[in-house]
């Protein structure tokens, strides 16, 4: 595991291109046959990935100071591959292509595994910090309410998906889901806004090998970038916006951690103070 620190906004602006991605970027998740994770002391959350056919099992690592991944944990999944299955304490949950799972605080034994090699599953996971417990719930995509959003006009045309949240599926802090940019369509979260009480980080999938995504961020006032591929996260912190433009549209999910559960808690940022 990883271990990523919190960076101060002031410090942020002498950063160049190369430690930005270094400090801000996630790559390589989905490396066959190996689980990987990245734990950020921003909201205390990590970040990890996996692709797999046969049985991998979930441990807990030096680096939390548990028994096991989810002793003081919850934990969010959504499937990007083909089909695949999560079994948590015995109790097994097949995960077809954008289907969810949210495994509770407490949960002990938890093992992802596929079902065809040649179209092997891609598990992507947020963890964040848990006081309470929630039960272990499926989220199958055709499930979930979809939020119909933005124009052609404004290149971003867009279906929201809200996997984990107060309305929907219940969790201790977490919040989970994914958006869909339509074909000709490129934008996300623009006009943009940061949320002080939270950190969120995006992962962006669904592009070709020849299409990257601008991720924008930093203070509104002096912005930066970092040119994203396909399977590639990114973290973005309380003070930073968090929006971005592809070369061609694109998929991403995004989660949430920190102070509330709001999904409209955002201090939205006027396109006049973009700098």
């Amino acid at each position: 595991m990883e271990i990523r620190y919190a960076i101060h906004p002031d410090d942020f602006t002498s950063y160049d291109t190369e430690l930005i991605r270094e400090e801000f970027l996630i790559q390589n998740l989905f490396t066959p046959g190996k689980i990987n994770m990245v734990y950020s002391h921003n909201d205390r959350i990590i970040i990890g990935g996996l692709t797999t056919v046969e049985p991998m099992v979930l441990e807990a690592g030096r680096e939390i100071k548990a028994d096991y991944f989810l002793q003081r944990r919850e934990m969010g999944i959504v499937n990007i591959g083909g089909k695949g299955l999560v079994t948590v304490d015995g109790q097994k949950y097949v995960l077809e292509k954008q289907d969810g799972l949210y495994i509770g605080m407490g949960c002990r034994e938890i093992i992802f595994s596929g079902q065809d090699i040649k179209n092997p599953a891609k598990f992507y996971f947020n963890s964040a910090t848990a006081h309470c417990i929630h039960p272990t719930t499926k989220i199958a995509i055709d499930s979930v309410e979809a939020n119909h959003l933005g124009s052609i006009n404004e290149s971003n045309e867009r279906t929201i998906y809200k996997y984990i949240h107060p309305n929907g599926v219940q969790s201790c802090q977490l919040v989970m889901g994914m958006t869909i940019l339509n074909p000709g369509n490129v934008w996300n979260t623009m006009s943009c806004h940061t949320h002080e009480r939270r950190i969120e980080v995006y992962l962006y999938f669904n592009l070709s090998d020849q299409s990257v995504v601008f991720h924008l961020m930093g203070r509104p006032g002096e912005t930066r970038h970092i040119t994203i591929r396909n399977e590639e996260a990114v973290i973005s912190p309380s003070w930073s916006i968090h929006s971005g433009v592809g070369t061609s549209n694109y998929t991403f999910i995004w989660g949430m951690v920190g102070e509330n559960q709001d999904f409209d808690d955002m201090d939205n940022v006027g396109m006049d103070d973009l700098k």
